[in-house]
């Protein structure tokens, strides 16, 4: 921007016109998992034309709330980072649940509840139970004393936590040596994103832990098998052995709430 010349209030009306309309809406909640997806499946995801998506996907990438990079003959759109996934979190708390008319539906908002992906973490109950794990082992430690995931008085009710109010604790290099990471190499990363962040999740209203931490555990999960993602959707599913890591990083102290504990049990019994 040139030098000379001021900024005013953020234009938000202009930003929540893309959000408001109902097939760029899906568009961005099918990207709100991270992955890059051809136009054919977000076409298909927002139930538009081709045509139809083509025209929605320039309006966004001309706000820069997506990217798109080519390979081959292929175009991938993605969000352009997780601040945009963050928006959508905050958006779905605020909006009114949609009534649920089918049993399919009603399987899928379970699902989404009971764990998903925002951006490139974890979200849902095991996002919330995979932050209690690590409170309980001291890889994190609260900051003002509140040692639990509620909801701290004063903060937003959605979004990233102004006040982040957990720190790495003594066990985090241990802890994390049991799902396979080096704190020491996610430290010394080279880049500009913070290494913890928290966000409120819009279905348990607790925190999850988000950031470049975050990013990584939910790597860890994934590339070894411990999740698997349901088809055309956002949600995951712990797999057996996802549950029984899962177990062993909660084996040093119980669960902080009691809803959390019925996600790996459910993992294990849903069908593959």
């Amino acid at each position: 921007m040139d030098g000379n010349q001021m900024s005013g209030d953020a234009d938000i009306a202009r930003i929540a016109a893309l959000f408001a309309d109902p097939s760029r809406a899906k568009v961005l909640t099918a990207l709100a998992d991270g992955r890059a997806l051809p136009a054919s499946v977000l076409a298909d995801e927002a139930g538009v034309s081709p045509q139809a998506t083509s025209g929605h996907l320039a309006k966004l990438r001309e706000a820069g709330l997506i990217s798109v990079r080519k390979s081959g003959r292929h175009r991938y759109y993605a969000l352009t980072g997780d601040e945009v996934a963050n928006a959508i979190e905050a958006l779905a708390q605020l909006a009114p649940s949609k009534p649920v008319r089918s049993l399919r539906e009603g399987t899928r908002a379970n699902a989404l509840r009971m764990g998903r992906t925002c951006y490139d973490h974890f979200a849902g109950q095991l996002g919330v139970q995979i932050t209690e794990a690590l409170l309980d082992r001291d890889a994190l430690l609260a900051t003002d004393g509140v040692a639990s995931t509620e909801a701290r008085s004063g903060e937003p009710v959605v979004g990233a936590a102004q006040r982040h109010p957990y720190a790495l604790g003594p066990s985090a290099a241990e802890t994390l040596k049991l799902l396979g990471l080096d704190l020491d190499t996610i430290v010394a990363a080279p880049t500009r994103r913070p290494l913890l962040r928290f966000c409120l999740d819009w279905t348990e209203h607790r925190y999850h832990l988000a950031g470049l931490l975050g990013a990584h555990v939910f790597t860890a999960f994934d590339e070894n098998g411990w999740v698997r993602r349901l088809p055309r959707q956002r949600a995951v599913r712990l797999t057996p052995d996802g549950a029984a890591v899962l177990a062993r990083l909660e084996r040093a102290g119980h669960s902080r709430s009691g809803h959390s504990r019925s996600v790996a049990t459910n993992a294990i019994r849903s069908p593959r």
